[in-house]
């Protein structure tokens, strides 16, 4: 075989190569949506259906407090009971409706998103996080999901795994990238193990952002604290 045939073979085998890496990043970008899709679906109906169900059934049990007699104390600790337990229950509902999608993150946009983000981890009881966000350009949903999904699994991390007691979330743009860097002060890991364990999450981010065209790093040694650094395209595919 002349070398001009082998030379024509390996490019058709790159082509080849290229196509199919394309057509998997388009399938899992596809995915990737219809999971986006199913969570707004999800927390629509945690929110508006079992939400509002909640709100009037706590509605009926003060009511019926209201209407027991003076010789009614035992039933109306019950319903005073049953009253805390549907707030506390309706409170549980909307979190995991706003973890699951958050509405402001459709309404007001990725900005406002990582700003409720920020707050409510620090109102929760975990270490601050600060942020330092530039001027950002008009983004996709696709790729305001993807940075917002970075920032909460990585801020999810370092709650589970640094024990750190400050967090830094600086997002900024420049070259036609979205930069973002996650950065606390806690224990630090080993990044090989972490991107392998099951239980840190990162490594399920490293490839959603590889999928959206993206990349991440995530610098780190024991001791140490965490630095995740992500980047976005803000144009192509």
């Amino acid at each position: 075989m002349s070398e001009a045939g082998d030379a024509g073979r390996y490019q058709a085998l790159l082509e080849r190569l290229e196509a199919n890496e394309r057509e998997f990043r388009r399938l899992g970008r596809a995915v990737v949506k219809v999971q986006e899709d199913e969570r707004r679906r999800l927390a629509r109906e945690l929110h508006d259906g079992v939400g509002q169900n909640l709100t009037v059934l706590k509605h009926r049990l003060a009511l019926l407090g209201t209407a027991l007699g003076p010789a009614q104390e035992t039933l109306r600790a019950q319903v005073e009971s049953a009253i805390a337990l549907c707030t506390q229950t309706l409170e549980d509902t909307r979190h995991l409706s706003r973890l699951l999608r958050p509405p402001i993150l459709d309404d007001l946009g990725l900005e406002a998103a990582l700003r409720w983000l920020a707050r409510s981890q620090s109102e929760a009881g975990g270490p601050q996080v600060s942020l330092e966000i530039g001027v950002l350009p008009a983004m996709d949903d696709a790729r305001q999901t993807l940075l917002f999904r970075a920032a909460q699994e990585s801020l999810n991390n370092a709650l589970k795994h640094a024990r750190a007691r400050s967090i830094l979330l600086r997002l900024v743009a420049h070259d036609d990238w979205a930069h973002m860097q996650i950065v606390d002060d806690g224990v630090g890991c080993d990044p090989a193990l972490a991107l392998t364990s099951g239980g840190s999450g990162l490594g399920g981010l490293r490839e959603r952002l590889r999928l959206g065209g993206g990349s991440f790093r995530l610098v780190s040694s024991p001791g140490a604290g965490t630095c995740v650094q992500v980047r976005v395209p803000l144009s192509g595919e």
